[in-house]
């Protein structure tokens, strides 16, 4: 089964533009495979195999030269030394489009990009699949979606995601974490991926993190860090442009991919995902790695925030439409339109005098209306405004 990713047309686009195109990812989210499948007139190297690394590093100069102007390097964070000759010789070509950078380390392969190639290369993330290119499938039911996640082998070998979560999250562990020196206790770690988990959604307390692990506030920082970089959790921070209110300042704590968050937790039907404390916290973490996704495979920096005041009143999702616009969004995880989904939003002050304001409820309903100044969509009509505006 062949699934159009979006971010291929925006990585042509970027070959015309740069003479190197970086792009990074969480492991399994497909690169390889869009990166062989659309662009076949590249010659394709794999530094995951030590036979090629070490053809490659016996003489780097003569093996770019040797391999001409279009040339994917996959896990080019195995060959740190590579990217310093790719500089000098993409600055002897002047030519765009000279090789395309991949890997599933992206805290190693950024840290080599910013220090040898600043300047020449167009930094790209592909993330799980979006709803968007999930549409050539079918309609899925949310609550499906959050069990199963977004990861392309579970819908492209049908794989039940109780078999394949599990396995992800060991590999990633054992893999990339493992390499890394500020982690010495992958059990430990694991423990923390999981306690990360169960506060989902919620504003980011560090002392209780660290102290419920075990660990220091330094080390949960760091380790917050390696999730981060390693595309597993986001953190939405507040938005806080135009608005005299005190607000609260610590960011939101979300996953990229429900999927990772149901297996953590060891929720494995939409009956324990119902009865479960996180329901609506995860169907909020859904519609927001939806935008956030959405976004970053067009090529843009997120534009995704939330709203909360000192006093409690708090906006679910603030997102970022350019110049002054903003839509902020109430999310829930009910069936039922309820006009208490209305309350907040209608009490979300007023920015700046020139400042525009769209307002909207996505809930988990079947039926889109609009109360007063609000728009209030269903699931898939906020999946197919997502596909058409964000």
């Amino acid at each position: 089964m062949i699934i159009e990713r979006r971010i291929v047309a925006h990585l042509k686009e970027m070959l015309n533009k740069f003479p190197v195109v970086s792009l990074t990812g969480p492991r399994q989210s497909g690169k390889t495979t869009i990166l062989r499948d659309s662009f076949k007139d590249y010659k394709y190297f794999n530094l995951e195999r030590i036979d090629i690394r070490e053809m490659v590093s016996v003489d780097p100069v003569g093996f770019l030269k040797k391999a001409g102007s279009k040339v994917i390097f996959d896990e080019a964070q195995n060959l740190p030394d590579l990217f310093s000759y790719i500089q000098v010789v993409s600055d002897e070509k002047r030519m765009n489009g000279q090789y395309i950078l991949s890997g599933s380390q992206s805290f190693l392969l950024n840290s080599h990009i910013s220090q040898s190639l600043a300047g020449r290369v167009s930094v790209n993330v592909l993330l799980p699949l979006d709803t968007g290119e999930l549409d050539v499938i079918g309609d899925f039911d949310p609550a499906q979606l959050i069990l199963s996640g977004f990861y392309p082998r579970i819908y492209d070998q049908h794989i039940n995601p109780s078999d394949f979560y599990p396995s992800y999250l060991q590999t990633y562990i054992e893999r990339d974490i493992r390499t890394l020196r500020s982690v010495e206790n992958l059990q430990t770690f694991s423990r923390f991926l999981s306690l990360c988990a169960g506060r989902t959604g919620q504003i980011l307390n560090l002392s209780s993190l660290a102290n419920d692990t075990g660990i220091s506030v330094n080390t949960a920082k760091a380790w917050l860090s390696l999730l981060e970089s390693g595309y597993i959790i986001y953190l939405l921070q507040p938005y806080y442009r135009n608005f005299n209110k005190r607000i609260i300042k610590s960011p939101k704590l979300y996953f990229y991919d429900t999927g990772i968050v149901s297996s953590l937790l060891r929720i494995e039907d939409p009956e324990m995902l119902s009865n479960h404390y996180l329901n609506g916290a995860l169907f909020e973490n859904l519609v927001i790695s939806e935008i956030v996704k959405s976004q970053v495979h067009r090529g843009k920096r997120p534009s995704v925030w939330y709203w909360r005041e000192s006093n409690g009143l708090e906006i679910d999702c603030i997102v970022g439409k350019g110049g002054n616009r903003i839509d902020a969004l109430e999310i829930k995880a009910g069936q039922t339109f309820n006009s208490d989904y209305l309350k907040n939003l209608k009490s979300f002050p007023g920015g700046s005098v020139d400042q525009q304001i769209k307002k909207t409820v996505v809930y988990r309903g079947g039926e889109s209306t609009v109360a007063g100044e609000i728009e209030v969509l269903s699931w898939t009509d906020f999946t197919h405004k997502l596909i058409r505006d964000l």
